[in-house]
């Protein structure tokens, strides 16, 4: 009997494997990391065999002595932007990945800028122009990878996003679904297609993109597959953050989540409008269900629990993530001591590729301690610089902000976020929601759940934190972080 769902959640730092059934409980879950690489500074690549070898590694894992027959169908959820160009004859990449944080072509978007082709292209794809998305990573691996253009355009090296990569190893389907297509900046979201001119401009050939699908509904089957039976419809496909918006079941207009991984990611579902942000904000694709779709405005930081590994690996102040809740609680504040996590440059509502972390306020009495609570609370400041824009562009206050992703266990940043942002911010039960919104993505294809209504019923509370700062407080905070973003 196929009574489970199989998620693969491939991340930035690693792959979680996830295994959910009809009563939306997690069964096992299982996390592989992998390297990333740093050739020079503001260059970010991860090697594609890897990427694979920890799906392999995270769903055998996550498989262990569960037989594979029962799994219904498979949902693929991904970091997006990051994109490559790969063989279909031998799937072997022709190049490393480029990461979302690389930054190797922010001078070919300063130049784009000046050139003015900044709001048309915002006005069809609803982004701004920075090396966060994935046009200009493909043109430059175009430029100076030897026979990739000749290839690509000849359609023998197909180019993706790393969902397209999966799903073309799974099930030898070339696909992508809207979500991810739209964060490439060769994509109408208005039009729902590929836009020729832009991808004239960028020089990417047609004939290597891929197909675009919905987010749920059976593209293809597991085929050649070694760890997994052939046969298995792989049914859902959406980018990390648009999957995270679905497995918090914020299917209403107005409805908020951030997503607090690698980096922290707000997303507020607009409904059918494509809302234009006047605050530096993004204009996205939620998710296209039944050939609707349902649209986002989202802000992204580029550092979140990054700036908790750079604590743990670049300063050596903690030994795990884990300690750094601790190690901040230890002190009553941060003591003055103000730090804006601009470690890959500012996201939105800025777009400052060249801005750079800034720790400021640091006196002789500065601990280990205060240092690391003023992480934590740079966090929590930068996205509520987000959601303060993000509010603006809608109309309307926030009532509430769903949260997830890893770091949002650390209770002292939860409740930071809370106070600085004047709103409440609800955990749920189960965190990995951006594995379950792909396994509720899957599961819908194949009528394993019978509608996004039995997702909002299984959604779930575990806690509220209430804000609890004055607003005296408040704005004497959110002064300083004004001022110390300026340094950065």
């Amino acid at each position: 009997m196929s009574d489970l769902v199989l998620a693969i959640d491939q991340g930035t730092t690693g792959t979680t494997a996830v295994l959910m059934d009809a009563e939306s409980r997690i069964v096992a879950a299982r996390n592989v990391e992998f390297l990333n690489h740093f050739p020079a500074p503001g260059l970010v690549e991860h090697e594609p065999a890897d990427i694979w070898t920890s799906i392999e590694r995270a769903v055998t894992n996550v498989l262990h002595g569960i037989d594979p027959a029962r799994i219904a169908a498979i949902g693929i959820t991904n970091q997006r932007e990051t994109s490559l160009f790969w063989s279909g004859a031998t799937g072997r990449a022709a190049h490393r990945a480029l990461v979302w944080q690389d930054r190797r072509t922010a001078a070919r978007c300063e130049a784009l800028r000046e050139e003015g082709w900044e709001e048309r292209i915002r006005a069809r794809t609803g982004l701004v122009i920075d090396p966060y998305f994935s046009a200009t990573k493909a043109e430059w691996v175009l430029e100076h990878v030897p026979g990739v253009r000749a290839a690509a355009t000849t359609g023998a090296l197909m180019f993706g996003t790393i969902d397209s990569f999966v799903a073309w190893k799974l099930t030898g389907e070339h696909v992508t679904d809207p979500s991810n297509a739209s964060r490439t900046l060769l994509f109408d979201i208005h039009r729902m297609g590929w836009d020729e001119e832009l991808c004239a401009l960028f020089g990417v050939p047609p004939a290597c993109l891929a197909r675009v699908v919905d987010n749920s509904g059976v593209f293809g089957v597991t085929r050649g597959v070694h760890f997994l039976p052939d046969g298995i419809p792989v049914a859902g496909l959406a980018g990390d953050q648009q999957s995270a918006l679905f497995g918090q079941a914020c299917f209403s207009a107005g409805m908020a989540k951030c997503t607090y991984g690698t980096g922290a990611f707000v997303l507020l579902n607009t409904g059918a409008e494509a809302v234009v942000s006047a605050n530096g904000l993004l204009t996205t694709v939620a998710w296209r269900l039944g050939g609707e779709v349902s649209y986002a405005l989202e802000g992204s930081a580029f550092i979140a629990g990054a700036a908790v590994q750079w604590l743990r690996d670049g300063l050596g102040f903690i030994s795990t993530s884990a300690e750094v809740e601790a190690l901040a609680a230890s002190v009553p504040d941060a003591a003055g001591v103000v730090f804006v996590p601009a470690l890959a440059g500012l996201g939105a509502p800025h777009w400052r590729p060249d801005a750079r972390g800034v720790l400021s306020g640091l006196t002789r009495g500065t601990t280990r301690a205060h240092i690391a609570r003023a992480v934590l609370e740079g966090v929590a400041l930068q996205i509520t610089d987000i959601l303060t824009a993000m509010a603006g562009d809608a109309g309307r206050p926030l009532a509430e902000l769903r949260v997830d992703g890893g770091a949002a266990r650390n209770d002292l940043l939860m409740q930071f976020q809370a106070d600085v942002l004047g709103v409440a911010c609800v955990r749920p039960t189960h965190l990995e929601t951006t594995a379950m919104g792909a396994a509720y993505l899957a599961g819908l294809g194949v009528g394993f759940w019978s509608s996004p209504d039995a997702v909002r019923a299984a959604w779930a509370e575990d806690r509220r934190f209430t804000p609890g700062m004055d607003a005296t407080e408040r704005q004497a905070r959110l002064g300083a972080w004004t001022a110390a973003v300026a340094k950065a």
